[in-house]
C-alpha cells in the first residue's frame, strides 16, 4: 500500500541549447542514481536521501546541427553505459565513471556520494537510415540493445556498436490467440542459408504496422512488442539474449486493440496495458494472459476527454501498486486490487458522471501535472515518485510516499497498530476510541536516519505500544506511551547489523541480520530495554536468507527457498527486566520440505487453535505439562500471485482458500483482553473482492478444523480507502485514503493521508447467531452498546438477515430447494438479540423503510406486530419512532387502524409541542382520509421511499380551501380539524404565542379563519394594559426568534383587522408606522393608548416610543384638525 503525503518537491534542470522541443527524451532511476536526458544534454543525479547532481554532459552546437538532437535512449542495467539515438540516426554510446572526489553534505560521517564523469565512447551512424523512418523506445540487456522500427521490424545492436540487421516477427493466430510460428524473415527477406521465405496463406505479417513500444523483462525473459494497429505480441527470449532472431519466439497476441504503452510486474506476472481510452487493463500472464480487471477515473468524474490517453505506467519496486500518467492531465496510483491510492485530480466524489473540468476555476492551476505526465519513475525503495510534465524540460516533480507492506516477508505486523512508514518517518494512526482518527507524523532521530537512510523494515509489538524500525544498518525502538526513542549507544555495533527482518517476541525484538563478511544470515535476540551487544540474549544462525518469518507465543517460523519451513521453540529462563538478563534456548521442533510448482510465499502466519473458553480457563489453571503452550498446527500462506492457502504443519498438506488477496490479518489467539470484539474471527483478508471475514468451523473438537466458513464479503470500503488494520475493542476496520488541501501561498496542494473507520460488528453478530451462540452474541453486543456506531450495526445485522430471508423465499417460489428452517430461525434470533437494546424499535422500522413493503409481513412476523411496537413507542413517548410505524400499520393492518393510531399520536405530539412531527401526521391523515374514499387504496401501493418522503419531506402543503378544506369532509377529517382547533384555542387562551406560531408553521393551520371565528372567544383581549404586559412576558422580545414570531402574528392580525392585537404587537415591536396608521383616524384610541402608557409604571420603557408617535402625529394636518 502506497499513500502520498506532504507537498511535491521540485528538482530544477538545466536548460539546453535552442531545442526544437521542450521535452525530456529519457528518464530512469537505477541504484540510487537518476539519469535525465534532454534533446541536447544529459544530467546524472543522486536519488538517495540528498538530491545532488553528480555529472552532466552537454553537446556542442556543431554536433547537434550535424547529427540531430537526442531522440531515444536507454541505460544499461549496471548503470555504466548509456546509448542514445539522435534524430539523424546517429548512435552515441556514453560511459559513466565515478571519480574519487567526495561530495560534502555536512554532518560527522562522510558522505557516500561521489562526482562522476560522462564520456562519449562511440559515435556511429546506424545502417537503417531511411527517409521518414521512425523508431520506438529502446530496450536492452547487459549485452545488446533492441529498437523497433516503423516498418514493423526489430533491430538489435550490441553495446560495442555492432549492428546485426533487422528482422520481422511473423505470426499466425490460432485458437485463443495462440501463435503458429512461421519461419523468421530477415531484413533482406531471406533467412541464412535458405531461399526467400514463403509464408503460407493465412499468415499475418505484423511488418505492415510500425513498432511503437517495446517492453523487456530480464527476469522473466519476456519481450512485448506493441504495433501501431494496437496489436500487442508477447515473445519469449532464450538465454542467447536479444542478438539472435532465433532466440525470440512469439507466443501470444493480446486482444487489446487500442494499447499505447505497457509495464510488467515480474513478481506478480501481471502486465499493465495503457489504452487510448484512458483505461489501464491488467493481464495475468500466469493464466494465459487473461484480463484481470480495468482501472479508470470515470467513476470519479473524469473521462478520456479530461485525461487523454494513457501516456506511461510504472510499477512500484514490490509490484504491489502502479502509477499511471495521462497525456493531457494528471496521474494516479492504484493498488493491484483496484484501490485508488493517490491522485493529482481534484476530489469530486465517487460515481459522479459529470466532468469536474466542465466549470474551470482559478484554483485548477494548483493541481500538479495539469499539462499531462510525460515520464515517471519510482525510486528503488518506492518512497518517491519522480515525474516530468508534458512539454516541460525545466524541472522534475517529486511526490513523497509512505507505505505499509502488510504481510510482506520477514517483518512482523499487528492489526492493532496502524502504521505507514516513509523514508525518514513513521505515520502513526491515532485510534483512540473517543477521538477522531488522525495521522501523527513521527520523525526518526536525525542522528540515526542521516547515516542509515532510508527506513527498510518496521514492526509493531502485539499490543501496539512499541515500534522497531530498521534502516540501512542497525535498528531503533520507540515507546509510544513515553514518546521516547532507544538507540544503540555504540555506532560501531549499529553498523554491524544489516537488518533483513524484524519480529516481536513479547519483550524481545528479534532481528534477522545479514553478515556481510561471511554471506550468512542469523537471528539476534535483544531485550527492548537495552540495545547493546552486552545485552544480546541469543544468536541463532540460519541456513539461508529467510523467505518469510512469523512468531506466535514461544514459536518462531522461518521459511527458506524454494519452500523449506523450520519451526523453533523459544525457552526463556529467568526474568527479563531492565535490571536482569534472562537466558534463551532455541530448539528446532519441526522441519518441512515442500515440493511445489506454485508461486513462492510472500508471507506466512501461524494460525493458533481456537478453543473454547472453558477449555482455555482449565488450561491456564492447570499446572500439568500437557497444558503448556501448544504448537500451532497450521499456518496461512499468501503467495506472491495473491493465492491464499492453509498449510498443515503436521503433514505438509496445503489447502487452497481463495485468490487475488493483497493482505490478511490473523486475529484468533492474538489478544486476551475481555473487550476484544473479534475473538471469534480466524482471519480477515482483503483483495479486489473487498474485505472477507473467515471463521472456524463448528465441531466438538476445537483443534480439528477441517472446514472453514466464509462470510459473504459485506465490508466494502470505497475504492479509494485502503484497509490498514483493526480496532479489536471497537470491532472496526481502519483504512486510509488520500486528501488534498490547497493553499494560496503554495503552488501545489499538500497530500494528506486521511484515516477512515468501518465497523464489522454486524458480521460478527450474524456469525455467532448462525453458530447458535446467542449468549456470546449478546455479550459481544453489550460490550459494543456504548460505541457510536452501535445502532447502525444492529440495523445492518437485521437488514442482511432479512434480505437473506427474502432471497430464500424468492428462491422457493422459483422451485429451488432450500431449507425453510435456517433463515427463519436466524431472523427470529436477530430480532431476539436486538430486542435486548433500546434501539430495537428504531432498528426494526428503519429496516422496514429500506425494503419493499411487499415483504413487511415476513419481517414483522419475527419482530412483532406493528401495532404492538407502535404502542410500546407511544407509551415510552418515542413519538418520532412511533410515527415511522404509521405507514407500516396501514400496509399490514389497514388504513382504519393506521388513522386511529395517527390521531392518537397527533394529539400526543401537540401536547408535547412537537409541531414539525404533528405537521407530518396532519398531512398523512388528510391524504389518508381522502384516499380511503376510493375503492383502490393508494396506501397499498406505497413504497418505503414514499414513506420517507411522506413523513419527513421538507415540503409543506398549505391547508387552504383548495387542498385541505374542511368543508364537506368525512368524520375522519373532522376529527383532525377538531384536534387542531382545540389545540389552537388552548394556546390562544393561554397566550402561548411562540408555541402558536410554531404550531401554525408546523401544521400549516389556517390561523386567519380561526381568528375570525374566535374574535370574541379565545382570541379576545380583555384590556390593553393587561394584554400588553402578559404578551410581553410570554414573547420575551429580547430574543430574535420572539421578534420574528411577533412579526408573524402582527401580519396575521392585520389581515383580520384585530385592532387590540395590532396595537399590542406593534407596541412590542415598536412598529411606529403601523400605530400611526391606526391612530391618525381614531383620536379616541390614541388618547386611551397614550393615557395607558403614561399612567402605568410598568410601561415606562415605552415613553420614548410615545414621544416619537406624538411628534409624528402632530405633524399630520388631518390629525390636528380632528
Amino acid at each position: 500500500m502506497y499513500m502520498a503525503y506532504g507537498w511535491p518537491q521540485v528538482i530544477p534542470l538545466e536548460s539546453g541549447l535552442a531545442e526544437s522541443s521542450q521535452r525530456i527524451v529519457y528518464f530512469k532511476v537505477i541504484n540510487r542514481l537518476m539519469l535525465v536526458i534532454a534533446p541536447t544534454h544529459l544530467e546524472l543525479w543522486s536519488s538517495s536521501q540528498h538530491k545532488v547532481r553528480l555529472a552532466k554532459y552537454r553537446r556542442d552546437s556543431d554536433s547537434v546541427q550535424r547529427e540531430g538532437e537526442y531522440l531515444q535512449a536507454v541505460w544499461s542495467p549496471d548503470a555504466k553505459l548509456i546509448a542514445v539515438l539522435t534524430t539523424s540516426f546517429f548512435l552515441h554510446i556514453l560511459k559513466v565513471q565515478f571519480t574519487e572526489k567526495r561530495i560534502q553534505i555536512g554532518g560527522k560521517q562522510p558522505s557516500a556520494l561521489f562526482f562522476a564523469n560522462i564520456k562519449l565512447l562511440l559515435n556511429e551512424q546506424v545502417p537503417f537510415l531511411v527517409k521518414g523512418m521512425t523508431v520506438s523506445n529502446i530496450v536492452c540487456d547487459n549485452k545488446h540493445l533492441l529498437i523497433g522500427l516503423s516498418n514493423g521490424s526489430l533491430y538489435p545492436i550490441s553495446w560495442k556498436g555492432e549492428f546485426y540487421g533487422s528482422f520481422h516477427i511473423n505470426f499466425h493466430l490460432g485458437e485463443s490467440n495462440e501463435i503458429i510460428r512461421p519461419p523468421y524473415s530477415f531484413g533482406n527477406g531471406s533467412a541464412p542459408g535458405r531461399g526467400p521465405a514463403v509464408h503460407p496463406s493465412g499468415y499475418k505479417l505484423s511488418g505492415v504496422s510500425a513498432v511503437i513500444w517495446l517492453e523487456f523483462c530480464i527476469v522473466l525473459r519476456m519481450l512485448f512488442v506493441l504495433y501501431s494497429d494496437g496489436q500487442l505480441v508477447l515473445c519469449s527470449i532464450s538465454k542467447r539474449g536479444l542478438k539472435q532472431p532465433e532466440s525470440l519466439k512469439a507466443e501470444k497476441v493480446l486482444s487489446s486493440l487500442d494499447a499505447v504503452c505497457t509495464s510488467l510486474a515480474p513478481d506478480q506476472k501481471i502486465l499493465a496495458v495503457g489504452t487510448r481510452r484512458g483505461i489501464v487493463e491488467l493481464y495475468d500472464l500466469a493464466e494465459s494472459a487473461s484480463l484481470l480487471r480495468s482501472m479508470s477515473l470515470y467513476d470519479w468524474g473524469y473521462s478520456v476527454d479530461d485525461t487523454g490517453p494513457v501516456n506511461c505506467i510504472t510499477w512500484t519496486p514490490d509490484n504491489s501498486a502502479f502509477a499511471v500518467g495521462w497525456k493531457l492531465k494528471g496521474l494516479a496510483v492504484w493498488s493491484i486490487s483496484g484501490c485508488r491510492l493517490m491522485s493529482t485530480f481534484r476530489q469530486v466524489g465517487l460515481n459522479s458522471v459529470s466532468s469536474p473540468t466542465a466549470k474551470p476555476t482559478q484554483d485548477i492551476k494548483h493541481e500538479p501535472l495539469t499539462s499531462g505526465t510525460a515520464l515517471m519513475q519510482w525510486d528503488e525503495y518506492g518512497y518517491r515518485l519522480y515525474t516530468i510534465e508534458e512539454q516541460s524540460s525545466e524541472r522534475i516533480l517529486v511526490f513523497s510516499f509512505g507505505k505499509c507492506c502488510l504481510n510482506r516477508g520477514v517483518s512482523d505486523t499487528t492489526y492493532v497498530r496502524q502504521v505507514i512508514y516513509g523514508e525518514d518517518r513513521i505515520l502513526l494512526v491515532q485510534s483512540e476510541e473517543t477521538d477522531e482518527l488522525k495521522i501523527l507524523h513521527l520523525n526518526l532521530p536525525v542522528s540515526y536516519i542521516s547515516q542509515n537512510w532510508p527506513v527498510l523494515h518496521m514492526a509493531a509489538s502485539k499490543d501496539g505500544m512499541y515500534l522497531a524500525v530498521a534502516g540501512l544498518h542497525g535498528l531503533i525502538l520507540y515507546d509510544i506511551k513515553l514518546k521516547r526513542w532507544r538507540l544503540f549507544g555504540d555506532i560501531t555495533q549499529e553498523q554491524k547489523i544489516e537488518c533483513k527482518g524484524l519480529l516481536w517476541l513479547g519483550k524481545i525484538i528479534i532481528v534477522c541480520n545479514y553478515v556481510v563478511f561471511s554471506d550468512t544470515y542469523e537471528l539476534l535476540f535483544y531485550p527492548r530495554f537495552h540495545l547493546d551487544e552486552s545485552s544480546l540474549l541469543c544468536r541463532k544462525s540460519l541456513l539461508a536468507e529467510p523467505l518469510a518469518m512469523d512468531v506466535y507465543q514461544d514459536f518462531i517460523l522461518v521459511a527458506y527457498r524454494p519452500f523449506d519451513v523450520h519451526i523453533f521453540h523459544v525457552k526463556l529462563s529467568g526474568d527479563l527486566t531492565p535490571t536482569s538478563k534472562a537466558k534463551i534456548q532455541l530448539s528446532t521442533v519441526r522441519e518441512l520440505s515442500i515440493v511445489t510448482a506454485k508461486s513462492h510465499p510472500a508471507s506466512m502466519r501461524f494460525i493458533p487453535d481456537q478453543i473454547s473458553k472453558e477449555y482455555a480457563s482449565a488450561r491456564h489453571s492447570s499446572s500439568l505439562p500437557e497444558f503448556s503452550t501448544r504448537e500451532p498446527a497450521r499456518c496461512l500462506i499468501l503467495r506472491a500471485n495473491g493465492d491464499l492457502s492453509l498449510l498443515d504443519l503436521g503433514d505438509g498438506h496445503e489447502r487452497e482458500l481463495t485468490e487475488s488477496v493483497e493482505l490478511f490479518w490473523v486475529t484468533c489467539g492474538q489478544s486476551e483482553e475481555k473487550t476484544n470484539l473479534i475473538e471469534e474471527v480466524s482471519w480477515l483478508d482483503y483483495g479486489h473482492r473487498g474485505m472477507q471475514v473467515w471463521y472456524p468451523s463448528p465441531g466438538a473438537d476445537p483443534f480439528k478444523q477441517e472446514d472453514f466458513l466464509q462470510l459473504d464479503p459485506e465490508l466494502e470500503f470505497d475504492r479509494e480507502v485502503y484497509p490498514l488494520g483493526l480496532l479489536p475493542n471497537a470491532g472496526m476496520v481502519v483504512g486510509v485514503c488520500q486528501r488534498m488541501t490547497f493553499s494560496a501561498c503554495t503552488e501545489f496542494p499538500c497530500f494528506e493521508p486521511s484515516p477512515q473507520a468501518q465497523t464489522i460488528l454486524h458480521c460478527l453478530l450474524r456469525h455467532l447467531l448462525q453458530r447458535d451462540k446467542f449468549e456470546e452474541a449478546l455479550r459481544l453486543a453489550q460490550l459494543s452498546a456504548e460505541k457510536p456506531h452501535f445502532s447502525h450495526c444492529l440495523e445492518w445485522l437485521l437488514f442482511t438477515v432479512f434480505e437473506a430471508e427474502i432471497s430464500r423465499k424468492n428462491a422457493n417460489k422459483n422451485g429451488t430447494s432450500i431449507s425453510n428452517e435456517s433463515s427463519n430461525t436466524l431472523l427470529e434470533k436477530a430480532c431476539d438479540l436486538i430486542r435486548n437494546f433500546p434501539e430495537y424499535h428504531d432498528v426494526v422500522v428503519s429496516v422496514a423503510r429500506k425494503t419493499d413493503g411487499r415483504h413487511w409481513a415476513y419481517l414483522f412476523s419475527a419482530a412483532g406486530r406493528s401495532t404492538e411496537l407502535f404502542e410500546e413507542c407511544f407509551q415510552r413517548r418515542w413519538y418520532r419512532t412511533a410515527a415511522c410505524y404509521i405507514l407500516v400499520i396501514a400496509k399490514l393492518e389497514g388504513p382504519a387502524v393506521s388513522q386511529y393510531c395517527a390521531l392518537r399520536l397527533l394529539q400526543a405530539t401537540l401536547d408535547d409541542s412537537l409541531y414539525e412531527l404533528a405537521g407530518e401526521l396532519v398531512r398523512f391523515l388528510l391524504r389518508s382520509g381522502r384516499e380511503s374514499e376510493n375503492t383502490s387504496t393508494e396506501s397499498d401501493r406505497l413504497s418505503p421511499k414514499f414513506l420517507g418522503y411522506f413523513l419527513f419531506s421538507s415540503k409543506r402543503e398549505p391547508m387552504d380551501s383548495k387542498s385541505s378544506s374542511f368543508k364537506e369532509q368525512s368524520a375522519h377529517i373532522a376529527s383532525v380539524r377538531n384536534i387542531l382547533e382545540n389545540h389552537a384555542s388552548y394556546l390562544m387562551s393561554g397566550k402561548e404565542l411562540s408555541k402558536l406560531v410554531a404550531f401554525v408553521k408546523g401544521t400549516q393551520f389556517d390561523l386567519v379563519e380561526f381568528l375570525q371565528r374566535e374574535r370574541y372567544g379565545s382570541a379576545r383581549l380583555e384590556n390593553f394594559a393587561s394584554g400588553l404586559e402578559l404578551i410581553g412576558q410570554k414573547l420575551q422580545m429580547e430574543t430574535l426568534q420572539s421578534r420574528l414570531d411577533a412579526d408573524f402574528l402582527l401580519a396575521q392580525m392585520c389581515s383580520v383587522k384585530f385592532k387590540e392585537w395590532i396595537v399590542v404587537l406593534a407596541t412590542l415591536l415598536r412598529r411606529s408606522e403601523v400605530l400611526i396608521d391606526l391612530f391618525r383616524h381614531d383620536v379616541r384610541l390614541w388618547r386611551a393608548y397614550s393615557y395607558t402608557l403614561q399612567s402605568q409604571p410598568a410601561f415606562i420603557g415605552y415613553h420614548d416610543l410615545l414621544q416619537d408617535l406624538e411628534a409624528r402625529l402632530s405633524s399630520i394636518a388631518s390629525f390636528q384638525e380632528i
